[in-house]
């Protein structure tokens, strides 16, 4: 099966959080799982905040990288678009929301789940979980907006 990030055309394949072409970024990999999305990820000892436990910084990221492969795969299986063998549209995040419900123990992978809210457009809204291993610690909701135009290659203010 191949991950929602793996269809993004290589100009938008960067991302720190889940760009396939970041040689340093965390390669977070999204998929189908019924009508959610799915990812998983190991936190490193180097991503603690206090001894124990998981950086927010880092669970914000996860939260908001696993949601904007959520939109772009919510918003392609709306359209039709099989991502199997197509690209698909890439989404940047237009507001995040992250609510941390209990501390995320250091050591376990995490598990991050995405469900669909609204789509409208170029919007769309996605819930997430967070679990370690099998409490959710974490709960977020993303605005997700399809990639302006000003942010594309070639536009004059983008790469």
């Amino acid at each position: 099966m191949r991950a929602v990030q793996d269809s993004y055309p290589d100009a938008w394949a960067h991302c720190f959080g889940c760009g396939r072409l970041n040689e340093q970024g965390y390669h977070l990999r999204s998929y189908w799982d019924g009508e959610e999305t799915v990812a998983r990820f190991v936190p490193r000892p180097y991503h603690v905040a206090i001894p124990g436990f998981v950086n927010g910084g880092l669970l914000a990221s996860l939260v908001d990288c696993h949601a904007t492969a959520s939109a772009s795969a919510f918003a392609a299986r709306a359209a039709g678009v099989d991502l199997e063998r197509e690209e698909s549209r890439r989404f940047v995040t237009a507001s995040l929301r992250v609510d941390y419900l209990h501390p995320t123990p250091l050591g376990p992978e995490l598990v991050i789940r995405g469900a669909s809210g609204p789509i409208s457009g170029r919007k769309v809204v996605v819930h997430v979980t967070l679990s370690a291993p099998s409490e959710v610690t974490v709960r977020g909701e993303v605005v997700c907006v399809e990639l302006p135009e000003t942010m594309k290659p070639g536009h004059p203010l983008g790469a």
